[in-house]
């Protein structure tokens, strides 16, 4: 089954398999990857009324959110999300 939030097929289109965040990642500093993200959750929650998609896109800006969360917030004691070697993004407490 195709999962177009956690692994949308055409983002390891590559002969290596490598993700596009873990390339984007690579790519910039701590800060610019914090930008990164807060910009990606800004543009889902931004468009998401005007696609046909809108529980998807809502599901994309949570998890760029929890994927900054995940970065920033070191102190998390129980996190709210957890990601997996493949980037997949489990809500533990809603």
């Amino acid at each position: 089954m195709q999962d177009n939030v956690n692994h949308p097929k055409h983002y390891k289109l590559n002969e290596h398999g490598i993700e596009c965040i873990d390339a984007i990642q690579a790519s910039m500093s701590q800060e610019g990857f914090e930008e990164y993200l807060r910009g990606n959750v800004f543009k889902y929650l931004w468009r998401c009324n005007y696609k046909d998609h809108k529980v998807q896109d809502l599901h994309k800006a949570k998890w760029y959110l929890a994927k900054l969360l995940s970065i920033v917030d070191k102190d998390i004691t129980q996190p709210m999300f957890n990601f997996d070697k493949e980037n997949t993004v489990e809500v533990i407490n809603e």
